[in-house]
């Protein structure tokens, strides 16, 4: 008999293998914010055994729960049993949309990327003053947040890359849609064949992205399977400065968050911290780094449907960064960056920006 549920085919092993140990929920987010056990993983799990015995029916009343989680890794990370959360989140997610029991945020971002090219719903993408679909050894990718809510960090990464001689292009781009498998929907076709094609007539064997989420969709998503197949490389940019020779320097002490798509999601931890080291000797981790990092709050949709709660998970990351007397938080995620700005009080004195920001400042003599 099949099961009313896809995640119950798919995951029934782990939901049922979860101790409720509390691991997870010494390191849950969303949990270290709210004390609300029904939101952490371990209380995620509960629900959904509920689900799979027919105790509980797919219903709006459960969105808050099972849809407020910002896909961070941390509870699988430190889970002694194995239970991969996040993924088994994610398919449930998928189950309440083929339930039609849609949760009404996701919802509308999935409708506006079928007929806007980015989560945004614009039209006028900026341009940033640079020549679109040349031919290039390397394409860089900006992604959504870059391009219509971080354009100074987008700007500074395009003037590094042009002090550095990098010999790349901008494309057309259009959203990549990889958002929409967290939150219960798939990739548009549609979107993923016109940055497909849009890479490919560029001649680069190389994508750089500037979004870790962007990355993560180009390598492993079936959508995006062409440009592997096509031989193109796709990079974040704090791996490819991670290559290059970087004439700057500060005297500033600083700190780097790591975010949950670069780090938990990808592995990549030494990279930005190799550039961050030459360019600011004077450099210190906060206690929770690498692997144990803190989520900002901003993944999962989080920001988007419970904005407030997101801002305040961003806001004790900040203050993580604060104690470790920093002047400078440093991080290679424009999502994260958007989160930790927009949390950061009046009364904080530390500057929050990505490294290519951090490198064009002490070049222009905006820091020491």
């Amino acid at each position: 008999m099949a099961e009313k549920y896809e995640f119950v085919e798919r995951f029934r092993d782990q939901v049922l293998r979860c101790s409720n140990c509390g691991f997870c929920q010494a390191v849950c987010p969303v949990f270290g914010l709210t004390k609300r056990p029904a939101l952490n993983a371990r209380g995620k799990m509960i629900i959904l055994q509920e689900l799979m015995t027919g105790k509980l029916d797919m219903t709006p009343e459960l969105h808050e729960t099972l849809f407020q989680c910002t896909t961070c890794a941390n509870c699988a990370t430190n889970c002694p049993s194995g239970v991969e959360a996040p993924e088994i989140i994610k398919q449930a997610r998928k189950d309440f949309v083929k339930a039609g029991v849609e949760h009404p945020t996701f919802k509308a971002l999935n409708e506006a990327l079928d007929e806007f090219p980015n989560i945004y719903g614009q039209k006028d993408p900026e341009d940033f003053d640079r020549e679109l679909n040349k031919k290039a050894e390397y394409v860089f990718f900006i992604g959504c947040v870059g391009q219509y809510r971080q354009e100074e960090a987008t700007e500074a990464t395009l003037d590094l890359l042009d002090a550095l001689e990098v010999d790349y292009t901008l494309i057309d781009e259009v959203c990549c849609s990889g958002v929409l498998e967290d939150v219960g929907y798939s990739i548009k076709d549609p979107l993923a064949e016109k940055n497909i094609e849009s890479i490919l007539a560029t001649g680069a064997k190389t994508v750089i992205t500037a979004c870790p989420y962007c990355m993560r969709t180009f390598q492993n998503k079936p959508a995006y399977k062409k440009l592997a197949d096509e031989g193109i490389k796709v990079m974040h940019v704090s791996q490819f400065l991670a290559t290059q020779e970087i004439e700057a320097k500060t005297k500033l002490k600083v700190t780097y968050h790591d975010p949950c798509d670069l780090g938990r999601h990808c592995g990549i931890y030494e990279e930005p911290r190799q550039t961050i080291k030459k360019v600011a000797p004077d450099f210190v981790e906060m206690p929770h780094n690498r692997a144990q990092s803190n989520c900002c709050g901003a993944g999962g949709g989080v920001r988007g449907a419970y904005p407030a709660n997101s801002i305040s998970m961003a806001r004790r990351r900040v203050e993580e960064a604060i104690a470790t007397g920093a002047d400078v938080l440093l991080t290679e995620c424009n999502s994260c960056l958007h989160n930790l700005e927009n949390a950061k009080l009046r009364a904080h004195k530390i500057q929050i920006m990505t490294t290519p920001m951090l490198i064009n400042a002490i070049m222009e003599g905006d820091l020491d």
